[in-house]
């Protein structure tokens, strides 16, 4: 099964000067554990998940003052829609994280989260016998 298979074609793309608590609402809004950020003024897509808004919170820091591209993950791994899984997860186990951004011709075009690896995967794995 490949990437495309399994990618959520939600993508929800925010600003770089969007509030955590705003990128938070519009992650709840769309039910999405990330959103791609779009900065034109660095010239790239980054990536805010929802961990990366836990973990200002946890340190106390102010999420209606907060900006996003504070906590944007900016060294992104991409994933292209003809990825098999296998390789989508791998990467995200190197990498030690649990979405990634699906590029077809250099656009946005989804996100792939482990959660969408496992919907694809659990239903073939009941179906073989133990």
């Amino acid at each position: 099964m490949l990437v495309r298979d399994a990618m959520s074609t939600i993508v929800l793309t925010i600003g770089p000067t969007h509030t955590l608590r705003q990128a938070a609402a519009l992650m709840s809004a769309r039910r999405v554990g990330a959103a791609v950020v779009h900065d034109p003024d660095a010239g790239g897509i980054g990536i805010l998940t929802e961990r990366d808004v836990l973990n200002a919170v946890g340190r106390g820091q102010d999420p209606d003052t907060e900006r996003a591209h504070d906590h944007t993950t900016t060294d992104v791994v991409f994933a292209a829609p003809a990825w098999t899984l296998e390789e989508a997860a791998r990467a995200m186990a190197h990498g030690g994280f649990r979405h990634l951004v699906v590029l077809d011709r250099g656009e946005p075009a989804g996100i792939v989260s482990v959660r969408d690896i496992i919907r694809c995967w659990a239903p073939a794995r009941q179906r073989v016998p133990a």
